[in-house]
């Protein structure tokens, strides 16, 4: 079974978001990895652009699918992990730490509270 750290929210298109402040971390959860398989290409949005809660930032690739990557937040976007671009094999190594996708400095943090807890996650993965 997957582990879904605490301190995390998650969309139902299993992204996560980890707050501090205004900036949030965006990712993908383990289960999403799981799901894809090999991970072959990343599409991430450029430092500077704006993205839009609910809304597509990018794509990640796999063997098996093309799936667009959600936005939990409303903001800009001040960093993406640009080792992932060049090898988005390492996202499968540690999603929630190190294979964080991009940082967005958040217009309205309280838009995460929309977002699922670590158990209303889980339930929802053990309901498929």
């Amino acid at each position: 079974m997957s582990n879904y750290p605490d301190d995390l929210r998650y969309l139902d298109s299993h992204e996560y978001v980890r707050m501090d402040g205004d900036i949030a971390t965006i990712g993908i959860t383990d289960y999403a990895i799981e799901q894809l398989g090999d991970i072959v290409f990343l599409e991430l949005p450029d430092i500077g652009d704006l993205v839009t809660v609910n809304e597509s930032f990018g794509s990640i690739e796999s063997v098996k699918a093309v799936e667009d990557l959600k936005s939990p937040v409303t903001g800009t976007v001040i960093e993406r992990n640009e080792p992932l671009i060049e090898s988005p094999e390492l996202l499968a190594e540690d999603p929630y730490g190190e294979g964080w996708l991009i940082k967005v400095r958040a217009n309205d943090p309280s838009e995460v509270d929309d977002a699922m807890t670590a158990d209303q996650y889980s339930a929802l993965l053990d309901g498929d």
